[in-house]
């Protein structure tokens, strides 16, 4: 395999809503919060499911690159129940190799409320169940030797001591990537997520506002200067204002894509990583891996859901 991910492996429940839903469940447009398994069924009593699907950020990002034509595995946890039926079949649909043996547990899969708002915003209110408790003892070392790089998700870091399958996947992995995830997981681990930046990862993913989170910058500039002097692969994605990668103290800048008839902007960054991770696992430019990945984003923010269909 060419790259092996692994993360929360999350059924997504898609459901559209009004501004006021968020406010009477005091929800903050755009992010992604922590529920347990009663808050979730609160949330989700009086909603109209439009659709439910396989997801979870990594997971996302390697059914894109599964769909690219890479060869690709994924580690995530499952229960042995419906929904992790349906996330295995899910996968196995696409082409990914799933690296997990699932067994009756005593917590359920995981689940992602995917709220969508008139404006094309997602909001996600996530009951991680099993996945959050994905360990060492999950982690497949032989593929991830036998793979070019590892790609791992921040939102790992939000539940329990994930450490320990964090370092074991970078102790046996050729290279590492890893995204952000979000605002608010950059908030609540940033010291963690600022050590990793700094001194394990070979590539990273943010946006704009995880990056300027991460350090603190006042500015964007300051977010440039701190990623030039990384001695790694930075790429930042800035909604309209398109994207970048900062490597070897070199920034390349690509526009977004525009007059797209934009409908769901949730996986806009997972596939903008398999569209980047494609161009760079298959010896493109760095300026043609962007292109790559902004084609990617550009596509999905176009459907409903996270994945792309044929």
């Amino acid at each position: 395999m060419k790259i092996v991910g692994i993360g929360n492996a999350i059924i997504d429940v898609i459901c559209k809503i009004d501004y006021e839903y968020l406010n009477n469940h005091n929800l903050t447009k755009g992010s992604m919060k922590l529920v347990d398994k009663t808050e979730f069924d609160s949330l989700i009593a009086n909603l109209k499911i439009e659709e439910t699907i396989s997801g979870g950020s990594v997971a996302n990002s390697i059914v894109g690159l599964s769909q690219l034509g890479n060869q690709v595995g994924f580690i995530g946890k499952v229960n042995n129940d419906d929904f992790g039926l349906k996330y295995e079949r899910g996968l196995k649909n696409e082409n990914v190799n799933f690296l997990f043996v699932k067994k009756k547990e005593n917590i359920p899969t995981g689940t992602c409320l995917v709220l969508l708002t008139p404006d094309s915003e997602r909001t996600m209110c996530t009951y991680l169940g099993i996945a959050g408790d994905i360990n060492e003892n999950d982690i497949d070392e032989k593929s991830l030797k036998e793979s070019k790089i590892t790609f791992l998700e921040g939102y790992l870091w939000d539940k329990g001591n994930p450490k320990s399958a964090f370092m074991k996947a970078i102790k046996n992995s050729n290279k590492i990537a890893m995204t952000l995830s979000d605002v608010f997981c950059v908030e609540r681990h940033k010291s963690d997520f600022l050590d990793l930046v700094k001194n394990k990862l070979d590539i990273v993913f943010a946006n704009e506002n995880e990056m300027t989170n991460l350090i603190n910058a006042d500015n964007f500039d300051e977010v440039v200067n701190f990623t030039k002097n990384l001695n790694k692969i930075s790429v930042i994605t800035r909604g309209e204002k398109g994207a970048m990668v900062i490597s070897n103290g070199k920034v390349l800048e690509i526009p977004a894509e525009k007059n797209l008839n934009i409908i769901d902007l949730t996986g806009a960054g997972d596939l903008f990583a398999s569209g980047f991770l494609h161009g760079y696992l298959n010896s493109f430019s760095l300026n043609n891996s962007l292109e790559k990945g902004v084609e990617m984003s550009s596509k999905i923010i176009q459907i409903l859901g996270a994945r792309l269909r044929d």
